[in-house]
Order: structure tokens, then sequence, then C-alpha cells
């Protein structure tokens, strides 16, 4: 994966891109899709592949985890969940959250956009769900006034995300694990 970032310049993307995209009806998760949003992260995570995010590599206690955290956030309104509808159970999802940091003279306010993961079910490719469901996230990160936006794209999603204004991140990605 390769982590992207997008400044809230007058780069995004506002143009049309296509019939299906338009079509697409967008719409804020609710509790009754949580066993919908844990069965599409688990696709995410099957697409990325690798031990790292092989979700058959350890026990299913993560989908529990994520279940309870989902329950809270479409509770609270913490995350951003939108969903698109498919003829049984759901077509995509995105989410995204908003993280306060300390400002400098490359974070204005502090505040910092991510998405935490945009996943297409399989039989609802190529429809524009994605494109749909990013728009409204910038939307919402936009009313929230962040500074930027980091995503970490797969090599399939990476041409949306550079034609939404998305660029190279400057900082290089690391994690520890304790």
């Amino acid at each position: 994966m390769t982590r992207r970032t997008e400044d809230h310049g007058d780069r995004l993307d506002h143009g049309n891109h296509g019939n299906h995209a338009d079509r697409a009806r967008v719409r804020q998760a609710t509790q009754d899709d949580i066993p919908e949003l844990v069965r599409l992260r688990a696709l995410l995570f099957g697409n990325l592949g690798g031990e790292y995010f092989d979700p058959s590599s350890g026990d299913d206690g993560w989908r529990h985890a994520l279940s309870v955290v989902l329950k809270e956030q479409t509770a609270t309104g913490g995350m951003r969940i939108l969903v698109v509808d498919g003829e049984r159970g759901l077509a995509a999802c995105a989410v995204g959250s908003v993280e306060q940091r300390l400002p400098g003279p490359h974070l204005r306010n502090g505040r910092v956009g991510l998405v935490i993961g945009v996943v297409t079910d399989p039989a609802h490719r190529r429809r524009g769900y994605s494109r749909s469901l990013m728009r409204g996230l910038l939307g919402w990160f936009r009313e929230r006034e962040v500074a930027r936006v980091d995503l970490y794209a797969s090599p399939e999603g990476e041409p949306l995300y550079r034609d939404l204004g998305f660029t190279d991140h400057p900082d290089p990605a690391l994690y520890w694990r304790p």
C-alpha cells in the first residue's frame, strides 16, 4: 500500500465522472449495517493480502472487537461511516475520522482527516461507488476544516485517489507494535 495525502486546496475533484457514480445513493451507516460493515472490512483485509492483513491468520476476535467499535461509532458519530446499498446487503463502504494533532506551519489547525478504509464488494465494482463514497468523505472533512487528509492506497485504488487530488505523502510511513 502507498501512503497518500490530500491537501485541501483547489485541487479537489468536483467533476462528473460517469452515470453510475451520480446514481449511487450514499448514506450514513446505522447500527443495522454493522454485520455487513464487518463483512466488507474482512474483504478489504483479504484483498490487501500478506500476513499483516490476512484475516484468516488469527482468530475471529477482531471481528467482535470491530463490531463493538462500529456500534459505538455509529451511535456517537465519532467517525463518518458511509455506505451504498446493494441488492442483498451493502455494496460498498468508506470510513473516515478526524484526529487533532498539534498545529504547525505544515498543519495550520492540527486537524488531520484519515480515510480508514474504502471497500466495494466484488459483485458491485466498477460502478463508481468508491468515488461517490470518497466525495462524501471529502465533503465531511471540508466541513470539519481539516488541514490534510491521509490514506493508504492499494494499487487498485491509487488511480482513483490521485484523480481526487491525493499526492505522495512527504513523510515515510513506519509503525511499531508493543
